[in-house]
């Protein structure tokens, strides 16, 4: 049996512990070894979690290791995961049963988390170590980049395309055909009516950009 760790113990390590209970192969194909974090007392019940076992910089990778990233920005998550993937590291994917997916599970590369209630239409392309986050709806033919993070009850409509790293919050909508360049956020609630480009901030209804 393999040996599940999550990268990251604070509040999203934590949901992805839940999430991973509740996902096929559970106690038959891999148990949870426990946490990498560098914030020794981020788990509020060690009764609840399993251990943080240590830093990502520190832990030496095991033969029957397997990991997930649990952070919910996107750089972040890429300076981790290239850590663990240096030290000859493996990631798996973790799709919840609950979530509705129109596509081949081949094409959905390594380290993507697909939670509960998401809805992926088909001739979707999902980049690796992509994140949808619950009552996501990913429309038809539309592709992900990989390290997206999709946040709760936001919309893409079909043709839609995020650059790699690209971030919607909670509630953003993307029309059809629209781009998001890569590493671009687009804010909580904004709706996007024209193509984004890459590394801003945009907000609002319409969205407008306001940073760099």
């Amino acid at each position: 049996m393999q040996r599940l760790i999550i990268i990251g113990a604070r509040g999203f390590g934590r949901q992805i512990f839940h999430h991973a209970k509740q996902c096929h192969g559970y106690n038959k194909n891999y148990s949870i070894a426990g946490f990498l974090d560098d914030k020794k007392d981020a788990l509020p019940d060690t009764k609840v979690y399993p251990p943080i076992l240590s830093s990502v910089e520190n832990y030496e990778v095991q033969r029957d290791d397997i990991f997930i990233c649990a952070l919910g920005d996107s750089r972040q998550k890429k300076i981790y995961i290239d850590k663990i993937l240096a030290k000859g590291g493996c990631f798996t994917s973790l799709i919840h049963p609950t979530a509705i997916l129109d596509i081949s599970i081949h094409t959905i590369k390594r380290g993507t988390i697909i939670r509960a209630n998401a809805v992926v239409g088909c001739d979707v392309s999902i980049g690796e170590f992509v994140t949808i986050q619950p009552f996501a709806f990913i429309g038809h033919d539309s592709n992900i980049g990989a390290y997206c993070q999709i946040n709760g009850h936001t919309f893409m409509g079909g043709f839609s395309k995020l650059g790699e790293g690209a971030t919607l919050h909670t509630g953003a909508k993307l029309l059809p055909n629209k781009k998001i360049g890569e590493w671009a956020i687009i804010g909580a609630g904004g709706v996007v009516l024209h193509n984004i480009p890459a590394e801003v901030t945009a907000v609002g209804v319409p969205v407008r950009m306001i940073k760099k």
